[in-house]
């Protein structure tokens, strides 16, 4: 039984496991920060390649407000 994995599957797989891991992170701290429990929970929960951290500090994370 061979469980070699190929190199193209390698060269693709490993740049958007490190993309997710890093928006995932960004996701969550900064929902944890701002106490909004259902995105904490939601970026914790679903694999999106990042796409769902990326809209949640686009659009939906609270603006720090000027003094």
């Amino acid at each position: 039984m061979n469980l070699s994995i190929p190199t193209y599957l390698v060269v693709v797989l490993v740049p958007l496991i490190i993309w997710e891991i890093i928006w995932k992170l960004i996701g969550l701290w900064k929902s944890a920060k701002n106490n909004q429990l259902i995105w904490f929970i939601s970026i914790g929960l679903l694999n999106t390649l990042g796409i769902l951290p990326i809209i949640y500090i686009l659009i939906f994370q609270r603006k720090k407000k000027r003094k």
